[in-house]
């Protein structure tokens, strides 16, 4: 495959249609002379597969249709039409496979490479960690953030800078576990900051990851969750937790909106109403003293994690 994405590369459009047409008349030629001993009516399929990176969707299916014709006319003594339709479907359905396939990979590198540019560019510190718990992609605010001895975070541990990123993967829940905390991290240079994690566990094949935004809290950030504190409006303590007395709908609802998941999911994947999900979610924000779900997730995540 990769001998053949450098072949499909756009610069190498023109050399690979010339070629491709070279190959059909020399194959219509040799098709033509020995037509009487053996078919090569296949060896049409091998320019149409070089082409169809490079050509659309209608002019994949004439180039299929044509060489079905050609090899039919030069290279059997006794043309059919019905042999004729089905080797134009077995050569148009290759070269439209082939095209997809070829269209697809292009569109994925295309999105890489911008999503490179976005994260390389980002102010935000980015990273993503493999099913080790081993930094595989860092951008530079996360460099500057962190600060490595070595200036470099790519193969390091994530448990050495944030500890609790590194649990997150070994959470079963779900293929898919998208949450936000609160949590402290170590620098290189051996001070502690305090850290809020956007993160995201996902499925590379069977292999589970995670992709986290990091920012560092200010000391105004600090100070405004210290007056948001004395206002009761403070995300909810293990203790709050056990007064209120969590019922196993309520418990449920908790675990899956830590998940991520919408009102609407959340009922879908409970076999419950939607107005039912957001009657629990109202009984958590009155049983533990928060008004958003953003904190409602972080006091699920900090202070009651056991139970979810």
């Amino acid at each position: 495959m990769l001998p053949l994405d450098r072949l499909w590369q756009e610069q190498n459009r023109t050399p690979v249609l010339i070629a491709s047409t070279i190959v059909v008349l020399v194959v219509a030629a040799v098709d033509w002379w020995v037509k009487t001993y053996i078919a090569l009516g296949f060896l049409y399929l091998f320019p149409i597969i070089l082409a169809a990176a490079f050509l659309p969707r209608w002019s994949i299916a004439l180039f299929g249709a044509g060489s079905a014709v050609l090899a039919e006319l030069l290279g059997s003594p006794e043309p059919s039409i019905v042999r004729v339709g089905f080797a134009a479907l077995a050569l148009v359905g290759s070269g439209l496979f082939v095209g997809e396939m070829a269209r697809n990979r292009r569109l994925n590198q295309r999105s890489e490479a911008r999503l490179r540019v976005l994260v390389e560019t980002s102010p935000a510190a980015i990273i993503t960690v493999d099913e080790r718990g081993f930094i595989e992609l860092a951008n530079g605010a996360a460099v500057d953030l962190i600060a490595p001895r070595q200036g470099n975070l790519i193969g390091d541990p994530i448990a050495a800078y944030l500890p609790d990123l590194h649990r997150a993967l070994r959470w079963e829940e779900a293929p898919q576990f998208r949450a936000s905390m609160q949590c402290v991290g170590h620098q290189g240079n051996g001070e502690n900051f305090t850290a809020d994690v956007w993160f995201s566990t996902y499925k590379d094949g069977l292999v589970a990851k995670l992709a986290a935004i990091i920012t560092q809290v200010t000391e105004e950030d600090e100070a405004r969750v210290s007056r948001s504190t004395q206002n009761g409006l403070s995300a909810a303590t293990p203790e709050s937790f056990d007064q209120a007395g969590l019922t196993p709908r309520e418990t449920e609802v908790l675990r899956l909106l830590v998940q991520g998941l919408a009102n609407k999911e959340i009922a879908t994947r409970m076999e419950i109403s939607e107005s039912s999900v957001k009657n629990a979610i109202q009984q958590l924000f009155a049983r533990t003293g928060v008004r958003t779900r953003s904190q409602l997730v972080r006091a699920a995540l900090e202070q009651y994690r056991s139970i979810l």
